[in-house]
């Protein structure tokens, strides 16, 4: 079963990237019981599981702990805030959404200001909308308010949209889906795998700065030489927004196994083992090909003279927004998922992907 109130701490959790140390403190008090941990500069964390036995080959369980999210540019003399985006967005989605701005004493709420289209010209609501004419108000009248409320040049930024689960439907709302699902799932992995026999060791890692160019996981791959690798990713659903016959990442649908994206071709006999071991234990997969998008497998895989990687992806509808929808069956199948097939995953396996 889905860990509801660990998914509910980490989609709430604030950390764009770079900003990420909430996110581990939960991660911290998940395993607590269970394993050690180690953390790099870059706020990288290395779950060592208590039960691994030691001097064996490991398996690698990868997850980012960042969000998109902005960051404070300029403070402007009305008291709003010029800010860029820290990842990818759809700046048309941005207009009137609410955010939390970081400041030395907590985050403190705004909103991206929309003008009022009482106060628009014609020439203002054809305009495009560019981070050049998007501001954030949190209330200020003047820079010098907006000091005194704490705000500084270069605050991270990130939604305002608490966690809410629909438990008749297994349904859940939120921000952050990428990559906070599969956190969730990798931790409740390492959890599940306790009382697992398998021939390998576990190591987790929740990688940071994923949203800006895979930045954490390039310093992971440098500390350590796992044998094999698990992405848990959050992925764009696309059941709403593709023709059917493109439809390759379904709310409810289970896992996303990707063929490729824009920047990796997973390893394909490991791609096709993984498949085949999900079908022998009826968990449901998708397989995708995917022309853009990209993921820590890209760096992983061209790491320590090549390491074999898949990505496991939970769907996610409207990804890199404010409001993502995602549901618990497709936790559990990357769940079970990760737990199986690091199960069924050996030394003589991976040395012939």
């Amino acid at each position: 079963m889905t860990d509801i109130e660990l998914i509910e701490k980490l989609c709430n959790a604030r950390g764009a990237s770079g900003f990420e140390d909430e996110v581990l403190v939960i991660a911290r008090e998940y395993l607590k019981d269970i394993a050690d941990f180690k953390e790099d500069s870059m706020r990288n964390l290395y779950i060592y599981p208590k039960y691994n036995k030691g001097n064996r080959p490991q398996i690698m369980l990868d997850a980012h702990s960042d969000e998109v999210g902005f960051m404070v540019q300029a403070i402007k003399p009305d008291g709003t805030l010029r800010f860029i985006p820290i990842g990818g967005w759809n700046e048309k989605s941005l207009p009137s959404a609410k955010v939390q701005v970081f400041t030395s004493s907590g985050y403190i709420s705004g909103v991206i200001a929309a003008m009022s289209p009482h106060l628009m010209t014609a020439e203002q609501r054809n305009a495009p909308v560019s981070y050049d004419n998007l501001v954030i108000d949190i209330g200020a009248t003047s820079a010098d308010e907006a000091i005194s409320f704490g705000v500084e040049i270069g605050a991270p930024v990130v939604p305002l949209s608490p966690f809410e689960y629909d438990n008749k439907h297994g349904v859940m709302h939120g921000k952050a889906f990428d990559d906070r699902l599969g956190v969730g799932a990798m931790l409740m992995t390492v959890k599940a795998l306790e009382n697992a026999k398998t021939d390998m060791d576990i190591i987790g890692v929740i990688s940071s700065q994923e949203e800006v160019g895979e930045r954490g996981i390039t310093a992971v791959m440098h500390n350590v030489r796992p044998s094999a690798v698990i992405c848990f990713e959050g992925c764009p659903a696309d059941d709403t927004s593709a023709p059917s016959y493109m439809v390759q990442d379904a709310l409810r649908g289970g896992v996303m196994l990707r063929y490729m994206d824009r920047t990796v071709i997973c390893t394909p006999r490991f791609t096709s083992f993984a498949r085949d071991t999900a079908r022998k234990k009826n968990i449901k997969v998708q397989m995708a090909v995917r022309s853009g998008g990209g993921n820590n497998g890209a760096y992983i895989i061209s790491s320590n003279g090549g390491t074999p990687v898949i990505v496991a992806g939970i769907p996610v509808r409207y990804i890199h927004t404010f409001n993502c929808i995602a549901v618990t069956e497709d936790v559990e199948a990357c769940v079970r998922f990760g737990t199986e097939l690091c199960r069924e995953l050996k030394k003589e396996i991976i040395e012939g992907f």
